[in-house]
């Protein structure tokens, strides 16, 4: 066994669990170790980092430990790993080389393919004999394991289709039909968001509300993690908008009123408010009843302030996102109640907010505060329903109104539809009554007179 060097690699991709180091560390190595004669140890690591399968056979054939660790744990099939090199892992993994081996960190050589998202290598490695690397949020008792947990060998993907643009999978657990979420690497490798994403299991798991789609539990002991929802077949707002084109008021109402509650709950949790800051109607959904539930207000979304990053049009549909929040200022939950107005409007309009125009062009309209125009009839927005929308959308988020001032304007406001509607169809129901009691009269000679009557007090 050869002893390891007091040498670091340096060259081509870290472990995926190292701390980044800084250009000038690295140089002053660097300098240090110049014209000593390179450890065949650390030459070995070169080589496959190169790829030059000729070079590592010639070192193995000549006696050295295809499993030689440099001083950071890490060894040449770590390195093939990082840099996607198939082959060069195929020939370690042919003269010996441990397929779970741990750097300093921690990281094992199919951690570091799955984080550079090498593919062929994964699949290379887990055929042979490599373990998923352990979730982040892997505790060490039994007991400590969180009541949401699901183990994720009771999930079945046997039939599983995408559904809502790809996110959600759907999936059957314990005899039911559920959706399945899968956590990037952008969360599982940052340690701050899987603190968040923890925080955030822990109240999802509280959260009951008609309009809110039922969190049902989570994989976090083994990887990939994963968040598990009930799932409803009937599909999200965005398809059933793409069918129908502009609803009636009255149905629009409805359906606002069914999105309204749902995030009055969410904003009005308790000790922090949740925010969506990702709503849009491919995260609302139907349920078998024809009332629509909020969904995917996913991870790191209890800051009530700005993130360190603004968000960009891969990560969320930029045509219903508040202006505050890709100006990268300090927002609240009043950046879902500017989505909100886009989505009702769009619900009468029968069209998205500026369908003519590119979604990445979009947030530089509403930051020089324009907004969609009204072109459905007037009648349309009447009782002060375009108002309301108005006031959702105002450039200034303090003088947009809250979910709960919100939900009372639209109940007085579908009042108002719902009793016009009334008057609307009874003169026809009365003459369709008037109608029948005369045919009936004129029927049977011995009750004439008698329909008059009849009629008077029916009317």
């Amino acid at each position: 066994m050869e002893s390891k060097a007091a040498v670091r690699f340096t060259l081509g991709k870290q472990s995926s669990l190292a701390p980044e180091r800084n250009e000038e560390e690295l140089e002053v190595r660097e300098e240090e170790g110049e014209g000593e004669e390179i450890d065949r140890g650390v030459r070995l690591m070169y080589l496959a980092n190169e790829g030059d399968l000729d070079g590592i056979r010639e070192l193995l054939d000549s006696g050295i430990d295809v499993n030689f660790r440099d001083i950071d744990d890490r060894t040449a099939l770590h390195i093939a790993a990082c840099q996607g090199l198939t082959d060069v892992v195929s020939l370690l993994l042919q003269r010996g080389a441990l397929v779970d081996s741990k750097d300093r960190w921690g990281s094992t050589p199919l951690a570091d393919a799955i984080c550079y998202k090498h593919q062929d290598v994964i699949k290379l490695l887990e055929k042979h004999g490599a373990k998923p690397p352990m979730a982040p949020m892997h505790v060490n008792h039994a007991r400590e394991v969180p009541e949401y947990e699901i183990d994720a060998k009771e999930l079945d993907f046997t039939n599983s289709v995408d559904i809502t643009k790809g996110t959600f999978r759907m999936a059957s657990w314990r005899g039911i039909e559920v959706a399945v979420k899968t956590l990037g690497d952008e969360v599982i490798s940052d340690e701050n968001k899987v603190r968040a994403f923890r925080d955030e299991l822990a109240l999802l798991q509280k959260i009951r509300h008609p309009n809110v789609v039922q969190f049902l539990g989570a994989v976090t002991q083994s990887s990939p993690m994963m968040i598990v929802t009930e799932y409803l077949p009937k599909g999200d707002l965005c398809e059933y908008l793409k069918r129908k084109g502009a609803l009636k008021p009255i149905t629009a109402l409805t359906f606002a009123l069914d999105i309204a509650r749902g995030m009055n709950y969410l904003h009005e949790n308790k000790p922090v408010p949740i925010i969506h800051r990702d709503l849009e109607p491919s995260n609302i959904l139907r349920d078998d009843s024809g009332h629509l539930k909020v969904a995917d207000f996913g991870v790191s979304k209890l800051l009530t302030v700005k993130e360190e990053r603004p968000l960009n049009c891969q990560e969320t549909s930029c045509r219903y996102v508040a202006p505050e929040v890709f100006k990268n200022e300090d927002y609240d939950t009043k950046v879902d109640v500017f989505s909100f107005a886009l989505i009702l409007q769009e619900m009468i309009e029968g069209y998205p907010p500026f369908s003519t125009k590119q979604d990445n062009e979009v947030p530089k309209v509403y930051a020089a505060m324009v907004r969609p125009p009204f072109r459905a009839p007037t009648k349309h927005y009447a009782h002060g329903l375009k108002e309301l929308i108005e006031g959702c959308w105002n450039d200034v988020p303090a003088k947009r109104p809250t979910f709960r001032q919100i939900i009372i304007r639209l109940e007085s406001i579908q009042n108002s539809f719902s009793h016009k509607r009334r008057w609307k169809v009874r003169p026809l129901q009365c003459f369709q009554k008037v109608e029948a009691l005369l045919r009936k009269d004129h029927s049977n000679p011995s009750s004439r007179g008698g329909a008059s009557r009849s009629v008077g007090r029916s009317i």
